[in-house]
């Protein structure tokens, strides 16, 4: 027998034997999961009591917004919708911002925080949007103050752990907060390289590659430690992310792994790989929600980063860029093997045709096919023997 969704009285009676932070917490979580897009049963319901409570106590009702979001406004474009645990080292999880603010407000700077929240909302009630940004920025400079003091130790950093576990499941969130501190230190040139950058780009490569590494260039003689973040915000500029690889590619010695490692960019592969995976996950949910356009798009998607890959960084399967790439690919393969096995024929056919693989030329096959017939060779000979 299937349960019917608890009602409005239900909800409200058990949020009742919770205490505020209790509500606060179960919030948070929520909010986090659903950016994973998991479902969660009645969750419709249980956010609609908690921010009417919160928006009665004179909080918003986003979570992330007026005091929190004039605090995080100037690296907001750091900001993604992968989980914590997924988030590589330029991008901050969305799922982690809430859970830090809270922990920001009620752990490290309580006073400070009740002081900067009842200025910046009087700022906000005038419409003077200029005196938010200055008290914006003096609360950013004793924040970071105060963090540089208190995770630059190992018993501060896991009393940072314990004290966001108050508020999120999530122990990657830590990861999270190390960033913020990290970008709010060179939280100027962040928002100057955002604002020099032209809000798409359709490649990067020939003038438009070059005036973009210009721009890194000079960011990177400034803030070498802060390059991922500059590499996150041009990686949402490209309407194709995985031309990131360039800036790699397109100035190391030659195509070999080792050289591609030895160049200033070169982590842009690893964040292309994070793409892939996003792409991966985005075609098992396709998949699953028997979505056969949609899916054939991303298959399509995912078989050109592979080749672009493959055919731009020679000895790839020597490093561990190639074994994520060698497992990536199997999980797609597992997926959809999976999956057709339930499809209908025809749906079978849209699925697995080779023309999906717009790069798998004759000439790659026919490399494929002497490759295996040398492993079939060898495997006679050490039989023989």
């Amino acid at each position: 027998m299937i349960e019917s969704e608890p009602t409005a009285d239900r909800v409200r009676e058990y949020l009742g034997r919770l205490t505020s932070q209790a509500r606060s917490r179960l919030l948070v979580e929520i909010e986090r999961i659903q950016l994973y897009g998991e479902d969660i049963p009645a969750s419709a319901t249980i956010l609609a009591q908690l921010r009417a409570e919160f928006r009665k106590g004179g909080e918003p009702g986003d979570r992330v917004g007026n005091p929190s979001r004039y605090f995080f406004k100037p690296i907001e474009e750091l900001f993604v919708d992968r989980s914590p645990e997924r988030a590589n080292s330029g991008e901050i999880s969305r799922g982690s911002l809430s859970a830090i603010w809270e922990w920001i407000n009620h752990v490290l700077l309580p006073t400070m925080a009740r002081d900067y929240c009842d200025s910046i909302k009087h700022a906000i009630a005038i419409n003077d949007p200029r005196q938010a940004t200055q008290i914006a920025a003096g609360f950013q400079s004793k924040v970071v103050k105060c963090l540089e003091g208190f995770i630059g130790s190992d018993e501060g950093a896991e009393a940072a752990r314990s004290g966001l576990g108050q508020y999120t499941s999530s122990r990657a969130s830590l990861d999270d907060l190390g960033k913020i501190l990290a970008a709010l230190l060179v939280r100027d040139a962040i928002v100057a390289f955002n604002n020099a950058l032209p809000p798409k780009l359709d490649n990067l490569q020939g003038q438009s590659l070059a005036k973009a590494r210009g721009l890194l260039d000079a960011f990177a003689a400034k803030h070498p430690e802060a390059i991922p973040f500059a590499l996150t915000i041009l990686a949402k500029r490209l309407k194709t992310p995985w031309q990131l690889i360039h800036l790699a590619t397109e100035v190391a010695r030659s195509k070999s792994a080792q050289d591609i490692a030895a160049t200033r960019y070169a982590i842009t592969v690893s964040m292309v790989l994070d793409h892939l995976d996003d792409r991966r996950i985005m075609f098992n949910h396709a998949l699953k929600s028997r979505r056969v356009g949609i899916s054939k798009e991303i298959l399509t998607g995912i078989y050109d980063i592979e080749h672009e890959l493959r055919a731009r960084i020679e000895r790839l399967g020597e490093t561990d860029w190639g074994r994520r790439l060698d497992d990536a690919m199997t999980a797609v393969a597992t997926d959809l093997k999976n999956e057709l096995q339930s499809l209908p024929e025809d749906t079978h056919h849209v699925l697995a045709s080779r023309s999906l693989r717009r790069h798998h030329s004759a000439k790659r096959l026919l490399t494929s096919l002497v490759q295996k017939g040398r492993d079939l060779v060898g495997l006679a000979h050490r039989a023989a023997g």
